[in-house]
């Protein structure tokens, strides 16, 4: 597995690094679903032209995190009740068949790899930041998806989950449910050194009933 999914290194453009800090506002619960974003004070507070601030809006609106709203500028994504109900089944099914082809064709190098960011998760979780659990989240289920190398499969994944990732990733954890998270990914690597696909595919399911019950929770207490 290459280390695309890793988290960025490098030097990079205004509009990324632009885009990096408006997505930990987001998932660091600086910003909420349904806010509006204002232009000029982020410009102000990030010491840039509109230019690079819109380049970032448009990145985070491709990942899900922002509504682009015609003639009424931006604001933080909104998912609603019904959007988990309908899509989270349908993203857990396809995540559980990743898992089950990813068992085919995983290393004990691309293990290893997965390890590490899931090392780097559970750190990121105990020191609380939020942002960085979510990165290396994502890396750790998008990694399944390039280790089931199945591009038709991995498109659909993206294409759905678009409508769900900002609240997947910034919908708030009780202790409890950060615990069980955890120790869901551990079972999921161990289902990997197995190459059991039948439980990789059960604990994924699983995996993202529970996360929609937790994104329902937290959607009925904003």
């Amino acid at each position: 597995m290459s280390e695309s999914v890793s988290v960025r290194s490098g030097r990079q453009s205004l509009h990324q690094e632009v885009a990096n800090s408006l997505r930990s506002m987001i998932l660091n619960h600086e910003l909420m679903p349904g806010d509006k974003i204002d232009e000029q004070a982020l410009c102000k507070q990030f010491d840039v032209s509109r230019t690079p601030l819109r380049e970032a809006l448009k990145v985070l609106s491709q990942e899900g995190h922002i509504e682009l709203m015609t003639h009424r500028g931006a604001r933080v994504a909104v998912t609603s009740a019904d959007d988990v109900r309908h899509y989270f089944p349908i993203i857990g099914a396809l995540e559980a068949l990743a898992g089950e082809l990813a068992c085919h064709n995983v290393t004990d190098s691309d293990i290893a790899w997965l390890q590490f960011l899931h090392d780097e998760m559970v750190a990121c979780a105990e020191n609380g930041d939020l942002a960085g659990y979510a990165e290396r989240n994502r890396a750790i289920h998008l990694g399944l998806f390039e280790l089931a190398d199945n591009p038709p499969l991995q498109t659909l994944y993206q294409q759905l989950s678009i409508r769900t990732r900002s609240v997947r990733h910034t919908a708030r954890k009780t202790p409890d449910e950060l615990s069980l998270a955890i120790n869901d990914h551990e079972e999921i690597i161990q289902a990997l050194r197995d190459r059991d696909g039948a439980r990789i595919g059960t604990i994924l399911r699983n995996h993202l009933n529970k996360k929609a019950e937790m994104v329902l929770k937290y959607l009925s207490s904003l």
